[in-house]
């Protein structure tokens, strides 16, 4: 393998690429804006998005993307609703390489995982996932993180597996890239769930039981669309829905903690689980699954039902064995 790119110079492609680079002397981050990447590689910070993080001098950076697309493994971190865009555009680019999705959510209008959006966009290339319970900042910092690699190509898997990972990452490996997408994608919208839970003055104990049902409810879906239950239990699953419950890092948790309180939304920074609360509860009511938590979150999200209706709905479900 030749060359590492990392496609997306926001806070986690940096984090990953700082990572990366400290192991490896071919590592290169794209961004698109041509003024950013110039500025970051004179004084080798991103303070736009990962503030205080040196950029090692190995690190290269760009914003042309041939040039980028030279190396072997590229690692997609863009915000899911864009991946299907991209990867039409440059296609050209990407076709025959190791691809690596980096994106956690469902695309809004076709219902597909990254996985499948890059497959179907690009089918000479060789697709897989990385997802699991991990903050930009931890990984930029050096801290030490654990991930998944999933695909179904068993030699893919096995190469990446030992070309990503650094002396803070550890990659374990999967073959079941359908329950590591889902799992990445489902735990933003129970993240969410969470946060209005907690803004809303709930309690512990009801974040506790919205994390626990709220997997049960990751699992009925994953498992549906082909994901091996086990993998929802892992770290892409419930290793990351631990930590995007639980933490004001989680843009996710913190968006959720807001509505809960009945505060302002930033509406430029993105939180993916917006747009994939309202792609679930589609593909959910398609495929007959009960997903409550999901749809009472896109609702609150849609100003369709407000927060104490939302609460007085899910308990009054009828009672059932767990």
């Amino acid at each position: 393998m030749t060359g590492i790119t990392v496609l997306g110079a926001g806070a986690f492609g940096t984090a990953l690429a700082i990572s990366l680079s400290s192991v490896r002397k071919d590592v290169v981050l794209w961004g698109r804006s041509t003024d950013q990447m110039v500025q970051m590689s004179a004084v080798r910070t991103n303070e736009r998005r990962l503030p205080g993080r040196q950029l090692p001098d190995a690190l290269g950076i760009t914003s042309d993307l041939s040039e980028a697309c030279r190396s072997d493994i590229i690692l997609m971190s863009m915000p899911m609703q864009m991946l299907s865009q991209f990867a039409q555009e440059n296609a050209a680019f990407l076709a025959g390489k190791m691809l690596v999705s980096c994106c956690k959510g469902i695309d809004l209008a076709t219902g597909l995982g990254p996985v499948e959006v890059l497959s179907q966009f690009i089918p000479t290339a060789k697709v897989a996932i990385l997802s699991g319970p991990s903050f930009a900042t931890d990984i930029a910092d050096g801290l030490p993180t654990a991930l998944t690699i999933a695909s179904t190509d068993e030699a893919l898997v096995s190469a990446l597996q030992a070309g990503l990972t650094t002396k803070t990452i550890r990659l374990y490996s999967s073959l079941d890239p359908v329950g590591v997408e889902f799992g990445g994608a489902l735990k933003n919208v129970m993240a969410i769930a969470c946060g209005i839970a907690i803004g809303a003055g709930l309690g512990e104990s009801a974040r506790a039981a919205l994390m626990t049902r709220g997997n049960i409810e990751m699992q009925r879906l994953a498992t549906e669309l082909g994901a091996l239950p086990q993998t929802l239990s892992g770290l892409s699953g419930f290793g990351d829905l631990v930590l995007t419950c639980t933490s004001a890092k989680s843009r996710n948790f913190s968006h959720g903690l807001k509505l809960g309180r009945g505060e302002a939304i930033d509406p430029t920074i993105t939180v993916e689980g917006v747009a994939t609360a309202r792609a679930v509860a589609v593909l959910a009511e398609r495929r007959g699954i009960d997903m409550p938590i999901t749809n009472v979150v896109r609702d609150i999200l849609d100003s369709s039902i407000i927060i104490t209706d939302a609460v007085e709905l899910l308990l009054s479900r009828p009672l059932k064995r767990e």
